[in-house]
């Protein structure tokens, strides 16, 4: 069903890096939300009133919330695809996160107003009014919330939509919510015991979870995440593709948008290169990294001294060093100052973030330790930092 509506709604479909494709994308996903969730609102407010079931209304007018959230939803894929202008020069991408968090207010909202209700109905219960219609409408309502759970996930990764992701996560919470709204309707429409309170409390407490866990992930880009694992080997490997790259590291992303990034990356090159002909291979690859991979990408050269065999057995003399301290470390920017009864080695330490100041210190005095141990003429000059990527 989700790829039929694509293909009949969305012209180019295939092509989800372009602005107007995702917002055709976004106008399907919005029209899809309203007419699903007006249906249920309709559907659950009638049942509601018929059976007397707070947790029903309830869950009706949560349903209606979502209309709101996909219209909201809607808004945001469009005014995402907004060109740069003067006072956005990197374009208005992050409209999307901001409008996931005011899908997460709204939920919560509804959640918090339904546990009000809930323990108003647990402290004054009201009978209940069993109709078997009530079990089809409510399974009815559980499979048409699951499917559009999928719906919105296929989608949100097809355009790499964070309103459609917290759209996703909305439904599929509102699936289990009716789970439980129909447990309580079966219970006492077997055994004739009024649960609706408690279910409508139960839906409310995780109503409010799901709004937490949409504004969790709607801000997490907007305050700054570590690159992915992914991410981190598409880019690296693409500069290091490049004839005299001989590696890099200190790759640093900023997200600006699904569609619109910045990076910077040191990218290590012979250090007998010249300066002309690194500058020119650096600016092909910016202009391929744009073309190619729709970056922004920011290069600095680190020239790596690759003649000198003393260099190399230095350098690799510290890679062991480090291996055996922990196989997670690694360094760069490797320099060798050789004076008459002196060895500088010169170079940036990469540690884990979980390591603290502490563990940092001792560290830097147990690599020491052990290069001085293998060459006591070594004295080494050392900066600790942390990469930037999501470490496995």
């Amino acid at each position: 069903m989700t790829e039929f509506l694509v293909k009949r709604f969305v012209k180019d479909y295939a092509d989800t890096e372009d602005e107007q494709v995702r917002t055709a994308y976004g106008f399907l996903a919005g029209l899809t939300g309203i007419c699903c969730n007006v249906l249920l609102f309709g559907a659950k407010l009638l049942l509601g009133l018929l059976i007397h079931s707070i947790s029903v209304t309830a869950d009706a007018f949560n349903n209606l919330s979502d209309v709101a959230s996909s219209l909201i939803g809607f808004l945001a894929v469009k005014m995402a695809g907004k060109p740069a202008d003067e006072e956005h020069p990197f374009g208005h991408g992050r409209v999307e996160y901001i409008a996931a968090f005011a899908v997460a207010f709204l939920v919560i909202q509804v959640g918090f107003s339904l546990f009000q209700t809930s323990i108003s109905k647990i402290l004054h219960p009201e009978a209940m009014v069993f109709q078997p219609v009530s079990i089809f409408i409510l399974l009815f309502s559980v499979c048409l919330k699951l499917w559009m759970g999928f719906f919105y996930r296929k989608l949100g990764k097809k355009i790499n939509s964070s309103v459609l992701a917290a759209a996703c996560v909305d439904s599929l919470g509102d699936a289990a919510s009716t789970l439980a709204i129909l447990f309580s309707v079966l219970v006492y429409g077997i055994w004739g015991f009024s649960v609706d309170g408690i279910a409508g409390l139960l839906v409310s407490l995780a109503v409010m979870w799901t709004g937490v866990k949409i504004a969790k992930d709607a801000l997490s880009p907007l305050i700054g995440e570590p690159i992915s694992p992914e991410l981190y080997r598409k880019i690296t490997e693409f500069v290091e593709s490049y004839e005299g790259i001989l590696g890099s590291h200190d790759l640093i992303v900023h997200n600006y948008g699904p569609l619109r990034s910045m990076a910077s990356i040191h990218a290590e090159v012979p250090g007998d290169s010249g300066v002309q002909e690194c500058h020119e291979l650096i600016e092909a690859i910016e202009k391929e990294a744009l073309a190619k991979l729709n970056l922004l990408l920011v290069i600095h050269m680190d020239p790596i001294e690759i003649r000198d065999a003393r260099v190399a057995k230095f350098r690799s003399m510290v890679g062991e060093v480090l291996e055996q301290a922990d196989p997670r470390l690694g360094f760069h920017d490797f320099r060798m100052v050789e004076g008459k009864n002196q060895i500088n080695l010169i170079f940036d330490l990469v540690v884990p973030r979980e390591y603290d100041r502490k563990k940092r210190e001792g560290l830097k005095g147990e690599v020491i330790k052990r290069v001085r141990e293998k060459d006591n003429r070594c004295f080494l000059i050392l900066t600790v930092e942390s990469g930037f990527e999501v470490e496995k």
